[in-house]
């Protein structure tokens, strides 16, 4: 029984840190992606 209560708790836990982290891994890939591409654009002044 506990076992099954600790597979719950657990499952929840990881809902509860997917839900957390979306914000910063959606600006993460924002602010990579902007970082990128004005590399791209850096490198193509440059040429």
């Amino acid at each position: 029984m506990f076992r099954a209560l600790a597979d719950v708790l657990r499952q929840i836990g990881a809902a509860v840190a997917t839900v957390v982290t979306l914000p910063f891994r959606a600006l993460a890939r924002l602010f990579g992606g902007a970082a990128h591409s004005t590399r791209r654009t850096g490198r193509a002044r440059r040429v």
